[in-house]
Order: structure tokens, then sequence, then C-alpha cells
């Protein structure tokens, strides 16, 4: 707030957020992530014949591990929607800091499985599954976070 020559101006408003709109969408999201995680997972198995995880106990959708990662997408989609809304609430350009995180966490899911299991056809699978994942992460909750921010409150 300032003081101009008898009038008082107050700053920009504070932008309103559908929180509703922001976390059904980030639901959604959760949803579309563990879908592919899980298309993804089949994708490799039967069109490619590559085994992910443990090739000789799993079944046509996998074993436990297809549930972690179905799991861990889901998780890493609604932590992106809580981290939207922090960002919506007190940054400026709240969007383009979620972009950016969201970016680098996908590079290293993307990364992480040939650290851990050297350049492997399963590795090169995994990577893939966890880019599409992000890419649908990061679209997917920034349009949600677009849609459930409005201009500044009157």
């Amino acid at each position: 707030m300032t003081y101009d020559g008898g009038t008082v101006r107050q700053g920009p408003a504070a932008p309103s957020i559908d929180a509703a709109r922001l976390w059904w969408g980030g639901l959604a999201t959760a949803v579309v992530a563990a879908l592919i995680g899980l298309v993804g997972v089949l994708i490799a198995r039967a069109v490619f014949s590559v085994a992910l995880y443990a090739p000789d106990e799993a079944s046509v959708l996998g074993d436990t591990s297809t549930v972690q990662l179905c799991l861990g997408a889901a998780a890493a989609a609604l932590v992106a929607t809580g981290l939207a809304h922090l960002l919506l609430l007190g940054t400026p350009r709240p969007l383009a800091y979620l972009s950016w995180i969201i970016g680098l966490a996908t590079a290293a899911a993307v990364v992480w499985p040939f650290v851990a299991e050297g350049f492997t056809a399963p590795a090169v699978a995994q990577a893939l599954i966890c880019l599409v994942i992000g890419i649908a992460i990061g679209s997917l909750v920034r349009g949600a976070a677009v849609t459930a921010s409005r201009g500044p409150r009157r």
C-alpha cells in the first residue's frame, strides 16, 4: 500500500486460486500417470519383449515393481500438484518455476535407470516410460494450474 498525494493506493491483488479445480486436475493427472506406467510396462513386455524388473517371476502385467512404478507415478503427480499450489500462492511467474522443477525431476528420472542398471534394454524401456510420465505430469498439472488460477481478486 502506498500514499500518493492524498490517495491511498493498494498494490497488485493476490491471484485467486480455485483449489478444488487444481486438486481435481491433480487427481486426474495421477490416474493418467499411473496408467501410462502400466501401459508402458505392457508395451515393453508384450511388443518389444523387454522384461522389466524380474522377468521370470512376472506375469504379462509385470510384478510388484509395476505396481510401485504406477503408484510412484501417481504420487509424483500429486506432489507436482501440491508444488503448483504453493508456487501459485507466492512466487512470481509460478508456471515457469513449475515447468523447470518438473522438467529437471523428469530428467533425473530418465537418467536414473542408466545409473542403476547401465545401458540395457530394460533401462532404456524404463527411461522412456519415465519420460512419457514426466511429460504428461508437466503438461497436465500446468494446464490444471492455468485453469485454477483466476485473475486478481477484486
